[in-house]
């Protein structure tokens, strides 16, 4: 930690206060290097002992004084009897041949705690495996004196609740674990007026390989063997995927998951995800809650205010978005309403009562479903007319078109609950859904903007594509629901979509929909903490 204080006392505030670890190439490939040193072998003489050649790997030193504990990688013995402490790194040395700066701290750190358990250290090593050579690092007053600065300044910066500002324009950021979490030249830009933007560099993590798991069939029991995820049903597997590939775990209906597989999920962050037979959306499980207390402790504190502003920029957002979506795939003349949608998104902006928003929003939606139909074209196998009667309606959807919209709804309203786990923010505590026992109130509030972009539009690609058909759904007393073949048509479309890359309106880079609604979460807490002056909806152009 104190290496990546060095690094940048943002990544060190992310990582130590607020728990926020994630991987990448750099991070692998530096324990793949620690491999021979990760398991201790020999033993730190008795400091009246001579050393006599003696060498220790992965020994865990403490200092009370210093408030500090390390596990050296290894330390040998010279032959004037004095302990050398050194460490294992991937890469190679400083241009000019010393150690990075991170890695002396490290170094003077290590040799400061074996002084303080009773050894002398006058130097101390650093090996690096891309060159596979040693640089040596003095330990002399002067490091231990820039030691004890840089303690001082990370136990403050430790103290603080809110993480230090995003380095701007660091040549650091690009390869750094945590730049997805961290977000630097995105909340930069939103902090820049726009006519001082320049291109942002693509610094973003990229999407994670690791996919959902969905589950539909009825009966069906989960658990882990040798390192896979398997799917059994009357004896028989079903389907397999290795649990690296597995980002969450999706069950409709009545399937079952096993103790052993929910414990490994958890170990893993993959969620594990409930759904009634028809697709909503009940419950998830996972492992302990975000460990960032101060992040909710502010989502939880907001004044009204703030709530109002934030739902107005979703609301405004979601219009246009709906307006954009007609402007688009109308196969009718709809330009009056999409004038009126465009005066209604302005109109959200400036509201000045959640009730009045809830009245735009209701009376946006009315007029945007009013002409849904009219996206619906030629290659549609069913018959969507009965939703121009009903309207939107649910719970359950009286028809085809409805029941599609529902699904859907569900499916997005579960990614970003998740999204909102992963961030740290609690999904059940919103800014315009009020809190109610059940309800993802905050995934909610976030949907509002995606509602047209993914849900609705895989809606309409399944329909127009012909992907479904009157034998895809069941429709009764109570209402319409899909069958089994007909969820597994529409979850296919819809990891599509999630697939599907677009130019970031805000950020000038190519961007999944998948990712897109975590930076959305991440936007949110940003704000949340101070480090942005307003929520900025996503808004395709």
């Amino acid at each position: 930690m104190i290496n990546e204080f060095v690094y940048c006392p943002r990544l060190f505030h992310l990582e130590w206060v607020q728990s926020q670890f994630t991987t990448n190439d750099d991070v692998e490939e530096g324990l793949y290097v620690h491999r021979v040193v990760d398991k201790g072998s020999g033993d730190l003489p008795d400091k009246t002992e001579a050393w006599d050649g003696r060498r220790a790997t992965s020994v865990w030193v403490t200092s009370s004084r210093l408030g500090l504990t390390a596990k050296l990688d290894l330390v040998e013995g010279s032959d004037d009897g004095t302990a050398v402490p050194v460490d294992y790194k991937k890469g190679r040395p400083n241009d000019d041949g010393s150690a990075w700066t991170g890695d002396r701290i490290q170094l003077l750190v290590q040799a400061m705690l074996l002084r303080d358990a009773g050894y002398q250290v006058d130097r101390a090593e650093v090996w690096y495996a891309e060159s596979r050579r040693r640089v040596a690092v003095v330990v002399d007053d002067e490091g231990v004196a820039e030691v004890e600065d840089i303690l001082e300044r990370l136990w403050a910066t430790a103290s603080q609740p809110k993480a230090p500002a995003p380095l701007r324009g660091s040549p650091k950021c690009p390869r750094c674990s945590l730049v997805g979490v961290c977000l630097p030249d995105e909340i930069s830009a939103l902090n820049t007026r726009a006519k001082e933007r320049k291109q942002l560099r693509r610094v973003m993590a990229p999407d994670r390989l690791s996919r959902p798991v969905y589950v539909t069939l009825q009966g069906a029991s989960v658990g882990v063997r040798r390192g896979r995820l398997e799917v059994f049903s009357d004896g028989e597997t079903k389907a397999s995927y290795r649990l690296i590939d597995v980002s969450q775990v999706c069950l409709f209906g009545n399937v079952s998951v096993s103790a052993q597989a929910m414990r490994e999920l958890m170990s893993r962050e993959a969620p594990v995800l409930w759904f009634s037979f028809g697709g909503w959306f009940s419950g998830m499980a996972e492992g302990l809650p975000g460990r960032n207390v101060e992040l909710r402790r502010a989502q939880y504190t907001a004044n009204p205010e703030f709530a109002l502003n934030v739902a107005r920029n979703m609301i405004a957002g979601k219009i246009r978005n709906s307006r954009t979506m007609l402007r688009r795939n109308s196969r009718t003349e709809v330009g009056p309403v999409i004038d009126q949608l465009m005066d209604m998104s302005s109109a959200a902006r400036r509201v000045e009562s959640p009730a009045s928003l809830l009245g735009i929003e209701g009376t946006a939606a009315r007029i945007y479903f009013g002409e849904f139909t009219s996206m619906v074209g030629a290659g549609c196998k069913v018959d969507v007319g009965s939703f121009n009667a009903n309207g939107r309606a649910r719970r359950p959807p009286p028809d085809i078109l409805n029941a599609l919209l529902s699904f859907t709804y569900a499916l997005l309203t579960k990614d970003l609950t998740v999204a909102l786990h992963a961030v740290g923010l609690d999904p059940y505590w919103g800014v315009m859904h009020r809190p109610r026992f059940g309800r993802p109130a905050l995934a909610l509030d976030l949907a509002e903007e995606f509602r047209p972009l993914v849900a609705e539009s895989v809606v309409l690609q399944v329909l127009n594509n012909g992907e479904v058909s009157d034998a895809s759904f069941r429709i009764h007393a109570a209402g319409c629901q899909l069958e089994s073949e007909g969820r597994k048509v529409v979850l296919s479309a819809y990891e599509r979509r999630l697939e599907h890359e677009i130019t970031h309106p805000h950020f000038g880079y190519r961007v999944t929909y998948r990712r897109a609604m975590e930076v959305q979460a991440r936007m949110l807490a940003a704000h949340l903490k101070g480090e942005l002056p307003e929520y900025v909806p996503f808004v395709t152009r």
